[in-house]
């Protein structure tokens, strides 16, 4: 055999899925590699050629990258000599397979020849013992997927997770996979796919690591019950934006869009102020509409696309969040805020001083928007040395106001009065929208019980007297803080 590395597929584990090409192959070398002796084949290779393994390497090795790449500069080095190396490999060689990749590059940079002999890989006994069509499948590795924290899959296609060998790993995958699936999404465990002790495990997903696995374990993930991913909700908007759609919805352009958007925004914000998840989920889903009916006109007009969207919204999250994406260290909020601007005025240039602002809408509701410009000018040092400071300038805000004869003026104070309540606002840690919204709300529903008490006794509200008026409202008022 000339100098070069031979990678043999060993198939999924049953010895009758060893292909032709690799029984010769095997009844012509002298020795063989095997990634890991934990293999069915592994001691039926035909020939019985001398084996190695690397097992002894899963002990020593601090991460598995770092076993992956031990192994790759082993093969590289035996595949130099003169008789070369034969590799051989659970399943595929380029099917979950890291260490070939590796040895791949390695070779090409080193100009060594590598052969690959297929192998049956575990997807297709899976296919068989599921029954389901590979097209449309989504392949996942499980120790990915226990890295991530929301899962890298579109959860109205299926998904097949390889490699689920242990509780841990399976625990660490299904904390994973329940940020987009249901805890009762039912699911398949498959273990020692085509071999005779092949089983199927349908469970819940929240039960998935209370099941006894082992390295030839995988997970099967059937699609959602009903769409629910962002690729099926792009391609509604963009059915109902075509020809064959709705009349309304292809006439909308950016600008008339305008009042839907703000109108679905406020919808968002009441509910909040409900704290209805049920009411939240669903103004989330208006908003999320019309955002994505921006993103889609986009689209048909070659402006921007979706993908740029939220490309760009993610460059600039990592960006801006150096002390986890990068190497730097912060001591609590306020550093993370003054990075946090020091970073965008980077982005900007000095194109003017203004920039500090930059961001904040002028169509935001003038309390949202005087304690986003407060927070902002904070954050550069223009603050407020203490709340009682603050407290100061209130009493001094109210003197003013009080004293004030001429409208004009008197605007100009009440203005600079509602701007220090929103500065003491921020100081408490307070929404100022949120608060006077509630307040309302609260006043509005008080207002309500005056009538209702009222017209119970058989009579109006402006029939009352003040007094009377005044004793309502303080009933009404307990009885709403009770």
């Amino acid at each position: 055999m000339p100098q070069q590395i031979i990678i043999v597929g060993l198939g999924p584990g049953d010895p009758r899925h060893l292909t032709v090409e690799a029984t010769q192959v095997f009844a012509e070398a002298g020795e063989v590699y095997l990634r890991t002796r934990r293999h069915p084949v592994a001691e039926a290779l035909p020939g019985r050629p001398t084996v190695h393994s690397f097992d002894d390497l899963y002990e020593s090795a601090a991460s598995f990258e770092e076993l992956y790449r031990t192994i790759a500069a082993q093969l590289l080095e035996l595949g130099a000599r003169p008789q070369g190396v034969v590799y051989a490999v659970p399943g595929h060689p380029l099917v979950a397979e890291r260490t070939v990749g590796l040895i791949l590059s390695g070779a090409l940079e080193r100009g060594l020849p590598v052969r690959l002999v297929d192998g049956l890989s575990f997807v297709e006994p899976i296919l068989s013992a599921l029954r389901i069509d590979a097209l449309g499948l989504q392949i996942s590795d499980a120790l990915d997927l226990a890295q991530q924290h929301s899962p890298l899959l579109d959860p109205d296609r299926p998904a097949l997770v390889a490699q689920l060998y242990s509780r841990q790993v399976a625990s660490d995958v299904k904390l994973t996979l329940l940020n987009i699936y249901p805890p009762e999404h039912l699911v398949t465990v498959v273990l020692r796919a085509g071999l005779p002790t092949q089983e199927l495990r349908p469970l819940p997903l929240e039960d998935l690591d209370r099941e006894d696995v082992d390295h030839l374990t995988s997970l099967y993930l059937p699609p959602l019950p009903q769409p629910g991913s962002l690729i099926s909700f792009q391609e509604l908007i963009a059915h109902l934006r075509s020809p064959m759609g709705c009349p309304w919805d292809r006439e909308q352009t950016h600008q008339s869009l305008r009042p839907h958007l703000l109108e679905e925004t406020y919808e968002v914000l009441a509910a909040l102020d409900l704290d209805d998840m049920d009411e939240l989920k669903e103004e989330l889903g208006d908003l999320l509409l019309q955002i994505v009916l921006h993103a889609q006109i986009a689209t048909e007009c070659s402006e921007f696309t979706m993908p740029e969207v939220v490309g760009q919204i993610m460059q600039k999250l990592r960006r801006r969040h150096p002390h986890v994406f990068g190497e730097v260290t912060v001591e609590g909020t306020g550093e993370i805020l003054r990075n946090w601007e020091e970073i965008k005025r980077a982005e900007k240039g000095t194109r003017r001083v203004s920039s500090t602002f930059e961001g904040v809408s002028s169509a935001l509701p003038a309390l949202a928007r005087a304690q986003a410009i407060g927070s902002r000018a904070a954050r550069i040092g223009f603050d407020w040395p203490d709340s009682d400071a603050i407290w100061r300038q209130l009493e001094g805000d109210s003197a003013a106001l009080r004293a004030a004869q001429d409208p004009e003026v008197q605007a100009h104070e009440l203005g600079d009065l509602l701007f220090t309540l929103v500065s003491l606002a921020r100081w408490l840690k307070v929404d100022a929208e949120s608060a006077l919204r509630e307040a309302t709300a609260r006043f509005m529903a008080r207002v309500v019980a005056v009538e209702d008490e009222a017209v119970a006794a058989g009579r109006q509200p402006q029939e009352l007297t003040p007094d009377e008026l005044h004793q309502l409202w303080q009933r009404a008022k307990a009885r709403s803080r009770a």
